[in-house]
Order: structure tokens, then sequence, then C-alpha cells
């Protein structure tokens, strides 16, 4: 009977025999799927009327409202908060009604007229509403305070103007300028300081001056 074969395993044909194996391997898997183009943004000229002054800008399409006043305008004044359309700090006016400038395109105002906080008054002259939260200390960081104003100017209007909130008893009287209507109009602004009661004194007693 002849003695049994003895095989010795060489680290240079080991290191060989696993590289072919890999090389097959790899050989068997299908090509990767080549990554689409990103297609360029889309840009769009628009004019916005903001503060009385025509602007022209070069926007992306997808660029909020709140973006071309901060980013491309350098208005700075309205400011971005939640960026969901939650807290009102981005609140400026379109064609004198109210909105969160973070939930619309730019592109959607092309020709509207836009309002912002650096259209309300100024440091040396201010308008009444800016005077009467420095009066009634109606913040505390300030960081909400532009759409505060915004806000607490067009709840005014719309008392005037006769339009209904949640608070409305009556919808066949004249709206009574109420605490509870004030509270209601202005819950889509929040002051993170709150700083809630002196913001209603500020906003009521401007509303007393105009009466």
């Amino acid at each position: 009977m002849s003695p049994p074969i003895a095989f010795e395993i060489r680290r240079r044909t080991l290191l060989a025999s696993s590289a072919a194996a890999a090389m097959s391997v790899a050989a068997q898997r299908p090509a990767a799927a080549k990554t689409p183009a990103v297609p360029a943004p889309e840009t769009r000229t628009v004019t916005l009327n903001v503060n009385g002054t025509a602007r022209q800008i070069a926007v992306d399409t997808r660029t909020t409202l709140l973006d071309a006043l901060r980013e491309t305008l350098h208005l700075t004044g309205t400011k971005k908060g939640c960026d969901h359309g939650q807290c009102g700090a981005c609140t400026c006016t379109v064609n004198g009604a109210r909105i969160n400038s973070c939930l619309s395109l730019a592109v959607m105002h092309d020709g509207d007229e836009i309002g912002t906080i650096e259209g309300i008054g100024t440091p040396e002259a201010l308008d009444p509403m800016q005077a009467a939260f420095v009066k009634h200390d109606g913040f505390q960081c300030g960081y909400c305070t532009p759409g505060q104003i915004q806000s607490a100017h067009a709840v005014l209007d719309e008392i005037r103007a006769g339009i209904p909130s949640h608070a409305t008893g009556d919808l066949t009287a004249a709206i009574a300028l109420t605490d509870a209507e004030i509270r209601e109009r202005m819950s889509g602004n929040l002051c993170r300081c709150g700083a809630y009661a002196n913001i209603l004194a500020a906003i009521t007693e401007v509303a007393e001056q105009d009466a």
C-alpha cells in the first residue's frame, strides 16, 4: 500500500488562490447602475414690490419668500423660526394680508406688494405699535418681535374690517375689541420668552388710540 500524499499549503499559493476567487466573484456581479444626473435648478426672475420699492430678483423656483427676503434682498428683520409655519416669526404682509413667508414660494408673488418690518417706522421715528411694544416691554429676546408687530397691525385691520375670528360671539354686530379677540387673532405668533401679557397691553393701547 502506497503511503498517503502529503499536501503543503504555501503562503504564496494561498494568496494567489484567494485573489483568483475574489476576482471570479467580482466578475459575476452585475455592473452597478449609473447615478442619474441631477438636473440643474430652475430659476425665474420676479419683481417683488417690497415696502414700496420694486425689487427684481432671480430665484430658484423652490425658494421661499422668507429666504428671498433674507438671503437675496438682505431684509433680515423677517425671522426664520420653525420654518414650518408654526411660530409666526416670519410673518409679513402680501397685498395687505399677513402670511407665514416660510410657507410661500417667492415665484408666487411676482408683482405683489410685500410688507416687512423694515417698512414700519425707523429707530428715530418709531411706528406707534413699535413704541407701544417698547413702552410695555412686549419682548425679551426680541427674536419674535418683528412677526408680532406685523401680526398686531393686521389684527387691528381685521377687526376694523369686520372680519370675525373664532372668538367672535355675534357675527351680526360690530366686533368688540376684547382681550379674547386679540389673543385669538395673535395665537399664531409664539413668544418663547412668554411676554404675552405685555404684547396684549401694547396692542390694546394702540387700538384705543386709533378708536
